[in-house]
């Protein structure tokens, strides 16, 4: 459910900003009321996981509050393709209210067994609906794993007994009537059997993993738009996102990099193609609180200023310059970080924007692989090294540019040792 979905968000450093919450069959002015002061926040990316009696009045209040254009992604769990999938056609009022919603879909791979079931249930007569979802399936193939494991325990020499449970007590005030329950005396046996069965079914392979789970989950992704929906790539915790069919890929290798996430384009809300930003910033938000080092030393890169915005310096310049480019106003205060006197640390920098003390840094902070860990660097705007200044003479050509390698007295001291040596030679071979 959604908690899953926070855990899943917290892996990557993102969270549910918040949860809107209603009561079941919620009137639409309350609906209302809750969409407008969602609106109100940063986040233009909406999870609608609902029962189905309230999933299309979220909708119809969001297109009239002007919530299904530009912007805004709408993403619904599979309670919206169930409301589709069981209807032959749906109102085009309907579909018009889920023009660039996003939805996923319990995957069920093509079979012969499949569309022979669906044949055959084009043939019912009187029946109250003309079609059929995904839970139908699973319906269905439920059946017949319970079917099938009553056949293995009763070959296996099991009967059917019931008994009284002293767990379920009886109150004098209670009207359930809870004593009157009873339990199946070999459950335990006939559930060992219900999780060691192994068949293929209409929904595709049935079979559970020690956790108690169906094993190859698979979720189809569906892009509403026009009359009808299109499947835009497949979701499995086996590879991830992917628009070659599941049953496929678990014939392959796994493969879950960032590079081999691939879905098919996705019409937007707004009939736009363009990826929404996903965030705007809030009417009653605050401002992003960046912290710049207070430095002691080397000024140049970011230092105290009297002036609005309280900070100047090379890196605020370079920030401020690439700020001015976005299409968006970009609240910002500045905030320093350390006393002035001696450089503050820049680990303790970033572990405060890590624990959502600060909104970011900015100022000479050097990228390494532990901080990459933590937080998001931008792309380096400068080199770190060690760099070597030296003064720049003009020096004039002559004939006696070779005497200038060595000071005069260093060619004194040469021309002595010549005349030494030459000596010495001469005096040896006049000896000899």
């Amino acid at each position: 459910g959604i908690s899953v979905l926070g855990d899943a968000l917290a892996k990557k450093r993102a969270k549910i900003s918040f949860k809107a919450a209603f009561t079941p069959r919620a009137p639409r002015s309350d609906i209302n009321d809750l969409l407008v002061g969602v609106n109100l926040m940063e986040s233009r990316v909406y999870i609608v996981h609902v029962n189905p009696d309230s999933g299309l009045t979220i909708f119809s209040v969001a297109k009239h509050l002007g919530m299904m254009t530009n912007g805004y992604v709408w993403i619904a769990t599979d309670w919206l393709p169930s409301v589709l999938d069981s209807s032959e056609s749906v109102d085009p009022d309907t579909m018009d209210l889920l023009q660039g919603v996003v939805a996923f879909r319990r995957h069920t791979p093509d079979s012969d067994l499949k569309r022979s079931f669906t044949s055959r249930w084009k043939n019912f007569k009187n029946k109250e609906t003309s079609s059929f979802n995904s839970y139908a399936l699973y319906a269905y193939d439920s059946v017949w794993l319970v079917a099938r494991a009553l056949d293995n325990f009763f070959n296996e020499g099991g009967n059917i007994s019931f008994s009284n449970d002293p767990k379920l007590l009886d109150t004098n005030r209670s009207t359930l009537h809870l004593n009157s329950l009873r339990i199946f005396n070999e459950g335990q046996k006939l559930l060992q059997i219900l999780l060691t069965m192994n068949f293929t079914g209409l929904a595709g392979p049935i079979q559970f993993d020690p956790e108690k789970n169906l094993i190859h989950p698979a979720f189809d992704i569906l892009n509403i738009g026009g009359t009808g929906s299109r499947r835009i790539g497949y979701w499995t915790n086996y590879s991830g996102l992917s628009f070659v069919a599941p049953e496929i890929l678990y014939k392959k290798p796994p493969n879950t990099s960032a590079s081999n996430q691939h879905l098919y384009s996705v019409i937007w809300p707004g009939e736009t193609t363009t990826k929404p930003r996903g965030w705007v910033f809030p009417n009653n938000g605050k401002p992003l609180r960046i912290a710049v080092p207070y430095r002691a030393t080397f000024k140049e890169f970011v230092n105290k200023d009297q002036s609005s915005p309280g900070v100047r310096g090379f890196c605020i310049d370079v920030f401020e310059a690439a700020v001015n480019l976005l299409p968006y106003p970009v609240p910002r205060t500045y905030i320093l970080y350390g006393d002035g006197l001696r450089n503050p640390s820049q680990n303790n920098l970033i572990i405060d924007v890590a624990q959502n003390k600060y909104d970011a840094g900015v100022g000479d902070i050097i990228i390494v692989t532990n901080r990459t860990k933590v937080v998001d660097f931008t792309q380096p705007y400068m080199e770190s090294g060690l760099v070597i200044v030296a003064s720049v003479k003009a020096i004039k050509s002559s004939a006696w540019a070779f005497l200038k390698p060595f000071t005069v007295e260093m060619w004194c001291v040469t021309g002595a040792f010549f005349l030494f040596v030459g000596a010495v030679v001469w005096i040896l071979e006049h000896r000899m």
